[in-house]
């Protein structure tokens, strides 16, 4: 077994696909109607190839729209691993995302946390070489 997809809730697909593929430069992996107002919408990192990706589910209805953002009550949601720390964290300044906790160096290597359009929280890892 994988873990294939994680359900990111979304206010529009739209806008949650221009922020993830034009600032983070993700993948668009596909984009199906499955009716009027519902689309399958799945996105990944560069080299994400096979790797978990994200669903982009648009919130239906007061209680999804509230989790919009705080899927985790304010934690730390998604992991994003690169092999180049240096080279993402100056893409995330220079596309004016909002730098949560700067970088910092742990034990399993250089970090910093960003926040998303939709407020959620990233970790950016640079992991040591093993």
């Amino acid at each position: 077994m994988k873990l294939a997809h994680i359900a990111l809730v979304v206010r529009d697909y739209d806008e949650a696909i221009a922020f993830y593929t034009q600032k983070l430069h993700f993948r668009l992996v596909e984009d199906t109607p499955l009716s009027p107002t519902k689309r399958w919408v799945i996105v990944e990192p560069p080299g994400g190839e096979g790797s978990c990706q994200l669903l982009l589910a648009k919130a239906v209805g007061e209680e999804q729209e509230s989790r919009i953002g705080n899927q985790t009550g304010g934690r730390v949601f998604l992991f994003l691993h690169t092999d180049d720390f240096q080279r993402d964290y100056a893409n995330l300044l220079a596309q004016g995302i909002p730098i949560v906790r700067p970088p910092s160096v742990e034990a399993y290597g250089t970090v910093c946390v960003f926040a998303d359009l939709y407020e959620n929280l990233w970790d950016l890892i640079g992991r040591n070489e093993e």
